[in-house]
């Protein structure tokens, strides 16, 4: 999987340089590093299959937002989804691609993936930098049988707007009154504590560099940068290991055909194995702009071909029915 993943990286960024000798039905977008992984993927394999482009800027979600507000890209990509209001007034389309999982991350001596449990009030704790040590009483009890280091935490939290920061946000406003009344859910908010990091590679970076270390990256940043990943309580009370089932978990309930403009969170749904920080992420687009239908055309081949490629690296793919449901409730609106 490593291997699929540094090449489909490659790719994008090979796809950004070439943009002088790209076909005319080539594209550009910008945005949101959670999805950046396998919208690489999916470029490299259209590119082979059509020769059409995809030029991809990863720069986080408020700058997708940004720049295809300015009508700088031809989408823009975003893990905080748009409210029906604001797709209205911007004169924006707005549909999910795929279902990850926002992850936190430690940098912990002798510590394996999986062996430290969290609750989501701890985790806001410590981004509140109320718990500084890993060995606190309230982590000893939560990890029996484990030697927690006595080390200070070190706080990771993205520097740019970011959907992945408002996945994060919106679970811990969830599960602390205090992290709500005081920090909030939103893509940038006013971080108590820590170091900021640009996208999620520069969180990852951090983490991977700095011991005792916590942040948060969507899963393929944990797994392309062999990062430590904690369990963290589900709704239903379990402590649960990021994975794609879990994420497919999560995705399962999520009832698509209600939300209007496509607006709808996968934090802390009930499932039993769900992984509570999931969150699908989002292609913005004009209803009327020149390379509107070349932008479609990409998808929709995404849609019918490239849920294997999402799958290994650890995304869900959309089920069919929803899918369907695009094409039908937000491609028709392109003008």
């Amino acid at each position: 999987m490593f291997r699929i993943l540094r090449a489909a990286l490659g790719a994008l960024l090979i796809a950004g340089a070439a943009t002088a000798v790209q076909a005319a039905d080539s594209i550009t977008g910008a945005g949101a590093t959670f999805p950046a992984p396998v919208y690489a993927k999916w470029a490299e394999m259209y590119k082979a299959q059509t020769g059409a482009g995809l030029n991809y800027q990863s720069i986080g979600s408020g700058g997708g937002i940004r720049q295809i507000t300015a009508n700088t890209v031809d989408f823009g990509a975003t893990d905080k989804p748009l409210k029906p209001d604001d797709l209205a007034t911007n004169g924006f389309i707005q549909f999910p691609t795929v279902v990850g999982g926002v992850v936190p991350v430690v940098n912990l001596p002798g510590v394996k993936s999986g062996q430290i449990r969290l609750t989501g009030a701890q985790i806001a704790d410590i981004y509140r930098g109320v718990i500084k040590k890993w060995n606190d009483p309230l982590l000893v009890r939560t990890n029996p049988g484990m030697t927690l280091p006595n080390l200070p935490i070190t706080v990771v939290h993205r520097s740019d707007g970011s959907g992945t920061t408002f996945i994060f946000t919106t679970y811990l406003a969830l599960k602390a009154a205090h992290w709500a009344s005081d920090v909030g859910a939103n893509d940038s908010v006013s971080w108590p504590v820590g170091l900021g990091g640009k996208g999620n590679e520069g969180v990852a970076a951090f983490v991977k560099q700095t011991p005792g270390a916590i942040g948060y990256v969507e899963y393929a940043y944990a797994t392309l940068n062999n990062l430590t990943y904690t369990q963290v309580q589900n709704k239903a009370g379990k402590f649960v290991s990021p994975t794609a089932a879990a994420f497919a978990a999560a995705a399962a309930g999520a009832k698509w055909n209600a939300a209007p403009g496509f607006y709808l969170l996968l934090v802390e749904q009930p499932a039993p194995d769900a992984w509570p920080i999931s969150g699908a992420t989002f292609i913005l687009l004009h209803t009327n702009q020149a390379k509107g239908k070349a932008v479609l055309a990409f998808f929709d081949w995404a849609y019918k071909n490239g849920d294997a490629a999402a799958a290994q690296l650890a995304y869900v793919p959309l089920p069919a029915a929803v899918k369907e449901q695009v094409r039908k409730l937000a491609w028709s609106k392109l003008k």
